[in-house]
């Protein structure tokens, strides 16, 4: 995740309050998630941008994951989601957030 969406994250939260923040990532491989997913709960586990020591235990969800899914909107889904849905592995990649979801953020959906 780069420094500038780090920055814009932790702006969110401090200005809403991490309560009512929900980070929705759409990340392509799953270890790229599970980094990101980390960098928004634990943070950053690179130590090198805003969230270096930052813990905002944000709740964290792939596009893939299922709570997300359940609240779009069906059409949209299909012209804007479906065919990266066929060429990627969904399910790997829900699991990888949830992972990091289940053991650092605060809340959840």
């Amino acid at each position: 995740m780069d420094l500038q969406n780090q920055q814009r994250i932790k702006d969110a939260a401090e200005k809403f309050g991490a309560e009512n923040c929900v980070v929705v990532l759409g990340s392509s491989d799953a270890e790229g998630a599970e980094i990101y997913a980390e960098t928004v709960t634990n943070g950053d586990p690179t130590f090198a941008g805003p969230l270096a020591g930052v813990s905002l235990g944000l709740p964290v969800y792939h596009i893939f994951d299922e709570a997300i899914r359940s609240e779009c909107d069906p059409a949209q889904w299909e012209e804007q989601i479906s065919m990266m849905e066929m060429v990627l592995d969904p399910e790997a990649l829900a699991a990888a957030v949830k992972g990091m979801r289940d053991q650092y953020s605060k809340a959840a959906l």
